[in-house]
């Protein structure tokens, strides 16, 4: 009997805990009821394209081209199709999506909750960003989402997204902030936003739709996701509302945006680039190269500073810097604090305004040297290469070993300065190389594929 009773009691008090959690666990079916009107499917249409069935493995075509007769097809020519989601903003047609989902269509195709499907025209667009305004006409005023404020997220907060995966039509998925403020950069590292990152369930035709939080209040769009698969593995990106509806502004009003420019190359410090440049711990955005006649070359920003405070922004990491920059009205004047050759200072000058840089194509010419105690064979660059490299100098490499390999240096690389100390050419690298002390580990800044990189280097005993 007394075990009885005390059976009873564990699973009254199990049931009252399980009662206790569900109740603690947030409802969204008055959240998605309020805001699922005011999210769109967005399909286009664009330039024909071959059917993505086909092999894309160059082996595997040669292979099955012996089986197929002359001059057959390999797929059928369609017109290329996208599928994303977005949600209105004004009741006057205005919509907000991701500028991969409607970039080179020729139609945009808005379905809205009732079934209607409207033409969009294109108001602007920005690639850094990965947003584009949209707008739709019609004669009734259209259901809105209300704008929330993503600087006020949280990590751990509970928050909901309303898309299109795969093309299912107002599908609901919900998760947590994972982390705030992530950097994700492009090959020139540039990266103009704070993504949001989520565990929130993300999949094709997601892309563009409404990130919101418990009070219903649009936080982010849903932009990217992490997966070697192509499907959600935990890991999604959200842009900030913040963010986005300063682009969107900016885009409505003159159909571009305009962001704040250094002129400048950077990268991350490691602990070994740390160590190389006197560090106590890696921080800040090491700069690679500072391109001519730039905002950042007249305010006497150098090769091999590191930033570690922009206009009163701390910079932990090389991505939070083009974020600050970008968001800066280009003329005004701020103030720089960087590490140089280990002594911290302070510089002041005006920000320019991006634009798009162009880049000259070529080969290389040298006059070879010999293996050098790096373990490098270097060659001058000729007065072509020079020009068309937009550089003052330099040493290619035509042979890398011992600790120049060690240190990730690449045959065809360019070295452009050596402890610090600009390489005018191959002499120039030899005399440098010559007075570095043995096992003292320093930087080294090539020219890779146009792109400037720092490498640490220990120089052998």
């Amino acid at each position: 009997m007394v075990r009885l009773t005390l059976m009873f009691a564990f699973v009254a008090g199990l049931s009252t805990v399980q009662a206790a959690n569900a109740k603690a666990l947030p409802d969204f079916t008055d959240l998605v009821k309020k805001n699922g009107s005011a999210v769109v499917n967005i399909s286009t249409v664009g330039e024909p394209r071959r059917s993505r069935n086909q092999p894309r493995n160059e082996d595997l075509e040669e292979f099955f081209r012996h089986f197929m007769p002359p001059n057959r097809p390999r797929g059928p020519v369609r017109p290329a199709r996208s599928l994303g989601s977005g949600f209105i903003v004004s009741d006057d047609g205005y919509i907000l999506t991701n500028n991969h989902v409607v970039d080179g269509a020729k139609e945009i195709i808005v379905r809205l909750n009732d079934r209607r499907e409207l033409i969009a025209k294109l108001v602007g667009q920005d690639v850094r960003s990965d947003l584009a305004v949209l707008k739709v006409e019609t004669d009734d005023k259209l259901p809105i989402v209300k704008i929330g404020r993503s600087q006020n997220l949280e990590v751990g907060e509970w928050v909901l997204a309303i898309g299109s995966p795969f093309g299912f039509d107002y599908s609901v998925t919900a998760g947590i902030v994972s982390a705030k403020g992530r950097s994700l950069p492009t090959a020139q590292n540039e990266t103009y936003v704070p993504y949001i990152q989520t565990d929130v369930a993300i999949n094709p035709g997601n892309s563009g739709g409404p990130l919101f939080n418990l009070d219903g209040e649009v936080v982010g769009i849903n932009a990217q996701i992490y997966s070697n698969s192509g499907g959600f593995m935990g890991v999604s990106f959200a842009i900030p509302i913040d963010v986005a509806m300063e682009v969107a502004a900016q885009l409505k009003e003159g159909g571009r945006v305009s962001r704040g420019w250094l002129g400048v190359m950077i990268q991350e410090v490691n602990r070994d680039l740390a160590e190389s440049f006197g560090l106590d711990r890696p921080h800040g955005a090491l700069i690679s190269r500072v391109m001519v006649d730039t905002p950042a070359e007249r305010g006497g920003l150098k090769a091999g500073d590191i930033i570690v405070r922009f206009n009163g922004y701390s910079i932990e990491r090389s991505g939070e810097l083009p974020q600050h920059v970008g968001r800066v009205k280009a003329g005004t004047t701020v103030q720089i604090d960087l590490v140089r050759e280990g002594e911290e200072i302070a510089l002041t000058l005006a920000v320019g305004e991006l634009g798009d840089l162009g880049e000259k194509r070529g080969s290389l010419a040298a006059n070879e040297s010999d293996v050098n105690r790096l373990g490098l064979r270097v060659s001058d660059l000729t007065d072509e290469d020079l020009t068309r490299l937009d550089i003052q100098g330099g040493a290619l490499v035509e042979e890398s070993s011992g600790a120049a390999e060690e240190a990730g240096i690449r045959t065809r690389d360019i070295i452009m300065r050596l402890n610090n100390r600009a390489v005018a050419s191959s002499a120039g690298l030899e005399e440098i190389a010559n007075g570095l002390t043995p096992g003292r580990q320093v930087p080294v800044l090539v020219l890779r594929n146009r792109n400037p990189v720092f490498l640490p280097l220990r120089v052998p005993d």
